[in-house]
Parts: C-alpha cells; structure tokens; sequence
C-alpha cells in the first residue's frame, strides 16, 4: 500500500560510490525532461556525480518495484522499464571525446545493452571510444534474465569485452552467459585466459570467500565482513565502485580487494541503491 522511492541504476550507483570514496565521476544518461527525470538526476547530484543528460520531452523514467524477504521467502522485483527514455537511445549522438576528457576510467554494465539494440550499439560505441581516450575500462557482465536470454547477453558482448580491462561478474552469471564452471578461482582464470583481459574479478555470494581477482596469472581473494544486512541491492556496485577508487590511487589488487569488499558490506547496511558511505567509514571497516 505505500513505498519509498529511491533513485538507482547500475552504473549511477557505481558512479556515487566513487564519488563519495573521494573520485571526480561523470554520469551520462538519457532522461525524460519530468519531476522524476529531474528527480533521478538531482539525487546524483547531491551525491557529488556530474550529471550529463540527453533530456527527452514525452519519454518515462524506467521504474522497479521491490519487496524485500526474509528467510525462507525470497525477494521480489518487478520491472516497469520498457520504453524508458534511456533504452531508446541511438548511436552518434554522444560525444565521447567530451565526455572522457580529464578521465581515467569507464565503467558499464551488461544491463545497459541488454535494454534495446540501440542500447547495445550505444554501449559499444563507447567502450570503442574508452580505449582510443586511453581510459582504463571495466564492465560489469550483471546479468538479467528478464532483460534477455543466456544466448543473447554471450552474443552482444562477447565482441565487447575485446576492450575490457577488468571484468566484474558472479560466478552464477559468468557460467550462466560463458559456460564458465569451477570455484570462483577458477572461473576467473579461466574468463581472463578466453578473453585476454587483464584482470577478472568474481564476487561469491553468501561465503566467507568475498572475492577473488585473476590478474598476470596470479589470484588474489578477500573475505567477507560480517555486517547485518539491511539492503542488498547495489551491493555489487558498490563493490565496484570502491574497487575503482583504489585501482586509480594505485593500491595493489590485495589492498583494492579488501577496501571493495568493506564497501560492498557497508553498503548492505543501507536501504536503497545508493552506497551512502563515507571514506573514514571504509577505512575504519579495513581496519578491523
């Protein structure tokens, strides 16, 4: 009978996570020119990410709906997000060359080109131009199986990932998308050997094992805290995110491990999508 709205997206959580660990992080969507276009992108803002919107007139925001369970039940999302403004974005109208300038890094997700063709396109245009900018570039393969089938998500971004510097997965997706099988050890060995990607980062769920990272043949792991878990959602961004921070202050993958892994259990502990976490926060979690 009532909900609270929070504003979220997979790159967007990435992007404030960043940015609230310390990182200058741009945004770039597509949004419909409404209270709650204007909403989503205020709500970035506040959190100290640059906000660069293609604003659309007669178009939607993409919205989901979630009811979050308790052991045994599991939780629910419905997604209300077809025709959203963003997943009709076209290629050619983003200037990349713009919006990398004074970057390091490009971070996307899989949910993005599994939103519409023209999305796909769109996501590949710009991993294109990443690499010509010579931005370091990660992709989170997050798969959704309501957005598109296991055959359809290997197909669109196979080719991609031949401009991918680090890849993050689960080893749920990674096996479900590439046939990848084995530990997490395994499965990230065995993505970084099959795409030649530098490094490969694959987070465990529900384990003491939090995540391990593939990288020049070596593997490297963290474990998990312990936290009480409020949220869920936007756990894995946040992750990423931190992870991010600490890979452009130059932290080898041990210590980028373990700041990523903090952050992503911090996040559990906060409603929405939005890793509301401060520095000292992370740190003092590290610490323990």
């Amino acid at each position: 009978t009532s909900f609270d709205a929070f504003v979220g997206g997979s790159e967007l959580n990435v992007a404030v996570a960043a940015a609230r660990l310390g990182a200058a992080a741009r945004w770039v969507s597509r949004l419909p020119d409404n209270a709650l276009g204007h909403m989503i992108a205020n709500r970035a803002r506040a959190q100290g990410v640059d906000v660069q919107v293609e604003w659309v007139t007669e178009a939607r925001a993409g919205l989901y709906f979630v009811e979050h369970g308790s052991t045994p039940r599991f939780s629910s999302v419905l997604y209300d997000r077809a025709g959203s403004a963003f997943s009709r974005v076209a290629p050619e109208r983003i200037d990349w060359s713009s919006v990398f300038a004074g970057a390091r890094w490009y971070h996307v997700s899989g949910i993005t080109p599994a939103l519409g063709e023209g999305a796909a396109r769109v996501t590949a245009e710009s991993l294109a131009a990443a690499k010509r900018a010579g931005l370091t570039v990660s992709y989170d393969l997050n798969y959704r199986q309501r957005l598109w089938s296991t055959a359809q998500a290997c197909a669109t971004q196979e080719p991609l990932l031949a401009h991918v510097d680090l890849l993050n997965t689960t080893a749920e997706d990674a096996e479900l998308v590439f046939g990848a099988r084995g530990d997490p050890e395994a499965v990230a060995r065995a993505l970084a050997q099959r795409f030649r990607i530098s490094a490969v980062t694959v987070t465990v769920r529900d384990q003491p094992l939090a995540a391990v990272v593939a990288s020049q043949g070596r593997v490297h792991t963290a474990h998990r805290f312990d936290v009480e878990t409020v949220d869920r959602i936007g756990a894995g961004d946040a992750f990423t995110g931190g992870l991010i921070v600490s890979r452009l202050e130059n932290k080898d993958w041990e210590e980028a491990l373990r700041f990523a892994t903090a952050t992503a259990a911090l996040k559990r502990t906060i409603a929405g999508d939005f890793c509301l976490v401060t520095r000292e926060q992370v740190e003092q979690l590290v610490s323990l």
